[in-house]
């Protein structure tokens, strides 16, 4: 008996001590120190939003009477990942609305389940609160491309034409808990902002793409949007029946790809357009951001497909 309450103790210890360690490793590494404040956004671009979940960052530009067009960013990086085409697009006449997702850039990061019903009610309060007319044309790249999918699926009175850039295609298997997966992002920050550069087939032409990355890690609660996200949305999406769906609208849509990407690799093009209608550009000299590496190829197809 006296060796099992000993080796009770122990073990009670055990527990205790690793914990400590566990808790003293991530409050080392992790970098969300920070809250967003009102003070810190009235020094930033663009305009601030107050929705249901929170504040939203966004931009909307370009003319009253062009035709609307909301961009759609991926997983993680903010709207300014679509620098250049947003205002090349506002350029051209349209009405442009680029934002930031919950949890992303200088919008609010509740602490809510991060699934296809809190991105689909964002979208919607946005349209409506900026008083946008309908339809409106989606442009999505990698995450922001199966958003673009499934949000047109369920609302398709609201939206016009899609643009599917690099699209997530794939549901990942995700084989540990989430809070296992929470815990492993914040002691490792610096893998997730240095493994944005395997978006370029170029990463020199970008070196300053990490450093602006930064700072929105700083800010809590976009390590849990990030995980929530892959956990209650990409790990549940099925490409196939989500592009089976939106080709059953017979709606004009535009597949753009980039040849050399390794993050959804180019031949999953092949499986979305085994189900889906599209106009479809493949972009050489590219990876997953080919609007970014061949804007003078893919900036103008995408003006002349939205026009139409």
């Amino acid at each position: 008996m006296k060796f099992l309450k000993n080796l009770f103790l122990i073990i009670i210890l055990l527990i205790i001590f690793g914990g400590a360690a566990l808790y003293i490793i991530y409050d080392h590494y992790n970098a969300e120190k920070k809250q967003l404040t009102y003070e810190l956004r009235k020094s930033t671009n663009g305009s601030y939003i107050d929705l249901t979940h929170g504040v939203t960052h966004y931009e909307l530009d370009g003319p009253d009477t062009g035709k609307v067009v909301v961009m759609l960013h991926g997983a993680t990086v903010p709207y300014y990942i679509w620098n250049g085409t947003f205002e090349y697009l506002t350029e051209h006449g349209f009405r442009v609305l680029r934002y930031d997702q919950y949890g992303r850039g200088y919008s609010d990061r509740p602490d809510v389940v991060y699934n296809k019903q809190l991105y689909f009610e964002q979208l919607n309060e946005l349209i409506a609160q900026l008083h946008l007319k309908k339809p409106v044309s989606l442009v999505g790249v990698s995450f922001g491309g199966m958003l673009a999918t499934d949000f047109t699926v369920a609302y398709p009175d609201a939206v016009n034409k899609v643009v599917l850039i690099d699209p997530g295609y794939p549901a990942n298997k995700i084989k540990v808990p989430q809070f296992v997966a929470e815990y492993y992002e914040a002691i490792h920050p610096e893998e997730r902002a240095l493994g944005q550069m395997d978006d370029f087939k170029y990463p020199d032409r970008h070196p300053t793409w990490v450093e602006r990355y930064r700072p929105q890690m700083e800010y809590k609660g976009f390590r849990h949007a990030i995980i929530s996200t892959a956990y209650n949305y990409g790990a549940q999406y099925n490409g196939r029946q989500s592009n089976t769906a939106l080709n059953n609208l017979h709606k004009p849509v535009m597949l753009i790809w980039g040849r050399e990407d390794k993050t959804v690799p180019f031949t999953y093009s092949d499986s979305v357009r085994s189900v889906l209608k599209t106009e479809f550009l493949p972009v050489d000299n590219a990876g997953h951001l080919p609007y970014l590496e061949q804007p003078d190829i893919v900036n103008p197809a995408l003006v002349t497909f939205l026009r139409k």
